[in-house]
Formats: structure tokens, C-alpha cells, sequence
């Protein structure tokens, strides 16, 4: 594989076209009763059943592609399928039509996958820009076609040893010319068009041991201008960063479990993190961070899984899944409870908005140990609300017209 990578950098109409579609869905974007629980539009698990390869293979979580067009799904058996949504031939979605069974494509990866992570530029239009970034164990990071699993480059950081050392955590910067990785007390910066071993190597820690300490196992940026870019640690830590010159701004202190989760509000004001092992997530406020602002319940007390939660386009509402199987659903001005819904039999472990459609995306499953389960559940395989992939609609003023919204090419 030659490590020469395709630009990706979007033209300035590929570019007006994403944020005109963003911003055209946000000022439509219907009266959505997130009180009501959503219908099950899609669901799919046969995929995820691998007896012979895997018994115990489950789902570990999903994400939206940026364009709304695909589903990216991470599983235990060390793939990632890729499933599109249905269209008609007008290029709307089809929400009278069926997702296949199988993956219309599926990057297949060595060893087990750490984290994962959509091109934010990506759009099924232009096919030089739908690649996603993966980073697994023992392995440098890899940039994949998304359309036809193929692998594009790597991006390889070395140890002391001159050993390749892979990323715990991953994250494309908004430009999407950047490609930030954590590692051990370490975040690592790689240019997105100079694949290879060149990068950029901050510590978390100054030469007093102050700072942010642990596997950075998480990263998310501002969705403003703000420049600033939130880091999780498994030392129960979440430091905020300067993106131009990784300069430390502040630590935050307060989550139960070590950190598997960060996310900023819309409005880049509040940051929210999520833990293992820990049944909240907590809501900080970023220019003054001093307190937690509140704390939003899910069950995930006994569980080293990472349980996503995502927030709605409009910023106004956070979902989460759990080890209940139920989905969450909170007012985000007001810190309370709104809705629940069953999403799955077993643990619901991804929980993702559609990125400007009134619909959502949930994964379940969890590890299952063969030869420690009585016989009745060993002759009882998993049923299809178990170890499954489900897009869920919800209820709006005008859902006949969001199901009927034309994606565009």
C-alpha cells in the first residue's frame, strides 16, 4: 500500500453544500416529540450473528455518517459494516423499504478496533471525501474508502523503542486537515495529507506532573470558533486544549469511572462526559468550571463498555443508552428526564441523532461467555432484538415531509 493519500480537501461547493444542507435542516427541522417514544423504522441483526468465526461476537456501537446518507457500525469480530439507508429513485429516503440483512460494505481490520471516526467533510456525492479513520491495537491509525473498504494510508506514531504505538482515541479537527490521536499521556497531531510517521507529539503532563495524567481515551472539538478541543482520560479526568498549540487551559474532576466519552453542546458553552462503570453523565459549563452543572442518569454502574450518548441537531436535547436496553431522553435547559424508550433486550451501547432528520440510530450487545450459561440459554439462540442494529423515527409536526426529505445526489 503506498503511503501517498488523496487530498481530501472539499471543494468550496462540496463544502457550501454540506453546511447549506446542515443549515437548511436546522431552519425546517420540524416540531419533534421527543416525549413520544420513536417507531423502529430499520432494524438489521443477522449481520452480527458470526457463530462459526465468533459465537461471541457483539455490536459496539454505531455512528451517522455526516451526510445522513450511511450507518457505521464497530463489532467485537474486528469489523466496521457500513450500512446506506434506503432510497427511492428520486434520491429520498424510502421509509417504506427494508435495510438489507448484510453490510453493503465492511472494512475488516486486524486486531481489535479502539476507536473510530467519520471524515466530517463526508458526502456520498463525492467520493474522494467518504473515508473514515480507524485505530486499533498494535496497528498505526488507517484511513479507509468507505465505499469500498479498501485501505487508503496509515498514520504510524513510534514508541521510545521504535515500536509502532497505536491511539487509544481518535478525532478529525473541524477543517478536517488534522487528525488528533491520544495515547498514553500523549496526544499525537498527523497531517491529514502526509500520511506516514510524521506528526506532532504534545504531553498532558508538564515537567511537574501536573496536567492530565492516563490513556487519553476520547476527543471532541468545539463545534464553534472557539479553537478549543476536550480530551477524556482514564484516570476519571477531561482537560480542555487549545487546538493551535495543545496549551492546557483546565482540568475537570468529578466523573466516577474513567472517562470513555466527551462532547460539547451546540453552542460550544457546556461540555459533557461520560464514563465507565459510572451511571452519569455530567454536564459542565466551560467558562466556569468550577461545579458540575447537573448529572443525567443511565444504567452503566457495572459495565467497562462504552455507552454513547449523542445531543440532537438542535442542541436541545441529549439521548443515552444503557445496560437496561433502555434509550434516555433529556432536556438539555433544564437538566430533567423527558422520555424512555426499549430499544433492545440487551445492553444499548451506541446511541446516535441523525444529523438533521428527526431520526436516530442505536446499537446493542454485549460479551457473552460461552461454556458459562446453562443449557436452556445455549439452546436458545439470540432473538432479533438482541445484539441488533435499529433506526428509530420520531414523532414530529410534519413527519410525512422529514421522511420524505430528498438527501440531495
Amino acid at each position: 500500500m503506498g503511503e501517498e493519500a488523496e487530498e481530501l480537501r472539499p471543494s468550496s461547493d462540496s463544502a457550501a453544500e454540506v453546511k447549506e444542507t446542515i443549515s437548511d435542516g436546522g431552519n425546517s427541522w420540524p416540531a419533534v416529540q421527543y416525549d413520544v417514544a420513536p417507531y423502529r423504522t430499520y432494524h438489521v441483526f443477522q449481520q452480527f450473528r458470526t457463530a462459526d468465526s465468533n459465537p461471541n461476537n457483539f455490536l459496539k456501537g454505531v455512528k451517522w455518517s455526516p451526510d445522513g446518507s450511511c450507518l457505521l457500525t464497530c463489532s467485537d469480530d474486528n469489523t466496521l459494516p457500513i450500512f446506506s439507508l434506503p432510497y427511492n429513485e428520486s434520491g429520498s429516503l424510502d421509509g417504506s423499504a427494508t435495510m438489507p440483512d448484510s453490510a453493503n460494505v465492511v472494512v475488516r481490520e486486524g486486531e481489535s478496533v479502539y476507536d473510530y471516526c467519520w471524515y466530517p467533510y463526508m458526502s456520498a456525492s463525492n467520493p474522494d471525501l467518504c473515508v473514515l479513520a480507524t485505530s486499533t491495537k498494535d496497528h498505526p491509525i488507517h484511513l479507509w474508502d468507505s465505499n469500498s473498504g479498501q485501505l487508503r494510508c496509515t498514520y504510524r506514531a513510534y514508541d521510545a523503542m521504535d515500536e509502532i504505538t497505536a491511539a487509544f482515541s481518535i478525532g478529525f479537527n473541524p477543517n478536517g486537515n488534522k487528525i488528533f490521536a491520544g495515547y498514553n499521556k500523549t496526544i499525537r497531531v498527523f497531517d491529514v495529507h502526509r500520511p506516514g510517521r510524521d506528526f506532532e507529539q504534545y504531553s498532558t503532563l508538564s515537567g511537574k506532573k501536573e496536567g492530565q495524567s492516563g490513556i487519553i481515551s476520547s476527543i471532541a472539538f468545539s463545534p464553534t470558533d472557539s479553537g478549543m478541543l476536550a480530551a477524556g482520560s482514564y484516570s476519571q479526568t477531561t482537560a480542555i486544549y487549545r487546538e493551535d498549540n495543545m496549551e492546557l487551559l483546565y482540568v475537570l474532576h468529578g466523573q466516577e469511572g474513567g472517562v470513555t466519552q466527551v462532547q460539547f453542546s451546540k453552542d460550544g458553552n457546556y461540555l459533557y462526559t461520560g464514563g465507565r462503570k459510572d451511571p452519569y453523565v455530567l454536564c459542565w459549563d466551560i467558562r466556569k468550571t468550577v461545579d458540575i452543572v447537573y448529572k443525567l442518569y443511565r444504567s452503566s454502574e457495572t459495565t467497562n463498555q462504552r455507552i454513547q450518548f449523542d445531543i440532537e441537531p438542535l442542541g436541545r436535547y441529549l439521548g443515552t443508552g444503557g445496560q437496561d436496553g433502555l434509550v434516555h431522553i433529556y432536556d438539555l435547559q433544564t437538566g430533567e428526564w423527558v422520555s424512555s424508550f426499549q430499544a433492545a433486550l440487551d445492553t444499548v451501547n451506541g446511541f446516535a441523532f441523525h444529523p438533521f432528520l428527526p431520526m436516530a440510530a442505536t446499537s446493542s450487545g454485549h460479551r457473552r461467555f460461552a461454556g458459562l450459561v446453562d443449557d436452556s440459554q445455549e439452546n436458545n439462540p439470540l432473538n432479533g432484538h438482541e445484539n441488533c442494529l435499529s433506526a428509530w423515527s420520531f414523532y414530529s409536526s410534519t413527519a410525512d415531509d422529514a421522511a420524505n426529505t430528498d438527501f440531495g445526489n
